[in-house]
């Protein structure tokens, strides 16, 4: 089992050159599979999370949050990033505080974004917004700078979408420490590339999380170097279970068990996979 030295080196390895894909688990099973699949790093999902456990997405507590952490890292051999909210604080004391015990989770990187919760003023201020960057790159610092931290700006999923206010918000993260930067809701290629420019060099992560017409390829050659799904793989998986219960419920049919994956197939991968899972 990897320390979680090994796998914050792994995961800033990941952000030096190339382009990967961080895909998004929700429970421990589904980070087991995704880790199975290939994929060299993970990342939690607020609203995959929150829904499995019956919350809407942002109303779960801090401390339920980070023990969901501590499962994701603890349970698998890829990095895993956080995905922190807005660190669960308004004040960039209480900020540093909470940065502080998310890297205690064992995570390799986390994310805070620039939202506050409130609808009547979503984004917090600039100037404060800025703060609140430096105030987290001290503390990641300060325990030993090793956690990837990146900066999110929640303009265009927030009722804000300017690109103008994005570009400056997200440079302005750039210069206050941020490894990585991610303004989540951008979707066409001139605002993924006019992100790319404005940051450069400091990695980009794009949330592809509908069908935008974009392959992976495609999003690597724009530049992108860690594309995320955030809770699309949670929504699928709930779409699917939404639309079958509907039909029984309803319809009184079972149409839509036809073709799934079978138990004795997940039975296999599950008793397979948990011989090489780090034991207590």
């Amino acid at each position: 089992m990897p320390s979680p030295a090994e796998k914050r080196a792994v995961f800033r390895r990941l952000h030096e050159a190339g382009c990967f894909v961080i895909s998004n688990p929700w429970n421990a099973g589904s980070a087991r599979y995704l880790q199975g699949l290939g994929f060299k790093a993970l990342a939690t999902t607020s609203s995959g999370f929150a829904h499995s456990m019956g919350f809407a997405d942002g109303e779960q507590s801090c401390d339920e949050v980070l023990a969901h952490f501590r499962e994701i890292a603890a349970v698998t051999d890829v990095p895993v990033n956080a995905d922190f909210e807005n660190g669960y604080a308004d004040d960039t004391g209480r900020l540093a505080a909470n940065v502080t015990r998310c890297i205690a989770t064992g995570v390799a990187g986390l994310s805070i974004e620039d939202a506050t919760g409130d609808p009547g003023q979503p984004l917090y201020d600039f100037d404060l917004a800025v703060a609140r960057v430096k105030a987290a790159r001290a503390a990641i610092d300060k325990a030993g700078g090793d956690v990837v931290f990146t900066a999110r700006t929640e303009g265009f999923i927030r009722g804000r979408p300017d690109m103008g206010e994005t570009i400056r918000r997200l440079k302005a993260f750039a210069d206050a420490g941020a490894d990585c930067l991610y303004s989540p809701g951008i979707k066409t290629r001139e605002q993924i590339e006019a992100t790319m420019k404005a940051v450069a060099p400091k990695p980009v992560n794009f949330l592809n999380s509908g069908a935008f017409g974009f392959t992976v390829k495609d999003i690597a050659d724009m530049g992108v170097r860690r594309i995320s799904v955030g809770g699309a793989l949670a929504r699928v998986a709930m779409d699917a279970f939404v639309k079958s219960a509907r039909q029984i419920a309803t319809d009184g049919k079972f149409d839509s068990f036809a073709g799934i994956i079978s138990n004795a197939e997940l039975n296999a991968f599950f008793h397979d996979d948990f011989a090489k899972r780090p034991k207590p």
